[in-house]
C-alpha cells in the first residue's frame, strides 16, 4: 500500500503541460486576403503551441529569417512545406516569420510573424525603440514601454480541429489517471 501512495503523490507532483493549437487565419485558413498581422495581434504564443496552417493546392508555407520575411523571399527558407494542412510546432522562444512562396502572394499579405515566448511565468513586455539622439544632443531618449500582450485565456485560443485532439485527449488522459488511480485504491484499501 506504501507504493501505491508513493505513486500517487508523484502523479500528483508531475505539471500538466498545456499547448495551444492555433487555426492560422482561423475559418479562412492560409490564403489570400486574410490580415495576419490583425489575426495574431491579442494572442500569446508560448514554446510548445502548434500553428496549423490548411491551404489550397496554390499556396505554400515557408518559414523565412526576418530579411527574408520584410522582401518576400523564400530562396532561402529555413523550412518549406506544401502538404495543405501543415503543423508547425514552435520549439524555440522569438520572433517566427511564415510566407507563401506563390508570386505575388506574400507582397499581397499572405505573411504571418509571430513572438514567441518561453512560457515563463513572467510576461515579456515590449519595448519600441525611440528615435536616436541627434548629434551634440546631451538628453539621451530612452525607450517608450509598450502595454502586456493579452493575457492567456482559453476565450483568445481557435478550437482545434479534429484532427488535432488526440494531444487533447492524452492531457485528459494523463491528467485523469491520478483520480482513477485515487479511486482504485480507496476501493482496494
Amino acid at each position: 500500500m506504501a507504493g501505491a501512495t508513493a505513486l500517487l503523490i508523484f502523479l500528483f507532483a508531475i505539471p500538466a503541460t498545456y499547448a495551444a493549437n492555433y487555426i492560422v487565419g482561423d475559418s479562412a485558413g492560409w490564403g489570400t486576403g486574410v490580415n495576419y498581422n490583425n489575426w495574431a495581434s491579442g494572442k500569446t504564443f508560448n514554446v510548445g503551441d502548434s500553428l496549423l496552417f490548411s491551404y489550397g493546392g496554390l499556396h505554400t508555407v515557408d518559414e523565412v529569417s526576418a530579411s527574408d520575411y520584410s522582401s518576400c523571399n523564400s530562396g532561402s527558407a529555413i523550412n518549406s512545406y506544401n502538404d495543405g494542412n501543415t503543423n508547425i510546432t514552435l520549439s524555440t522562444p522569438g520572433p517566427h516569420y511564415f510566407i507563401c512562396q506563390t508570386p505575388g502572394h506574400c507582397g499581397g499579405g499572405m505573411k504571418l510573424q509571430v513572438a514567441v515566448t518561453s512560457g515563463s511565468s513572467s510576461t515579456p513586455t515590449p519595448v519600441t525603440p525611440s528615435t536616436p539622439t541627434p548629434t551634440g544632443s546631451s538628453t539621451p531618449t530612452t525607450p517608450t514601454v509598450g502595454s502586456s500582450p493579452a493575457t492567456r485565456t482559453p476565450s483568445s485560443l481557435s478550437p482545434t480541429p479534429p484532427s488535432l485532439s488526440g494531444a487533447n485527449d492524452m492531457n485528459s488522459l494523463f491528467l485523469g489517471a491520478p483520480i482513477l488511480l485515487a479511486a482504485l485504491l480507496a476501493i482496494m484499501g
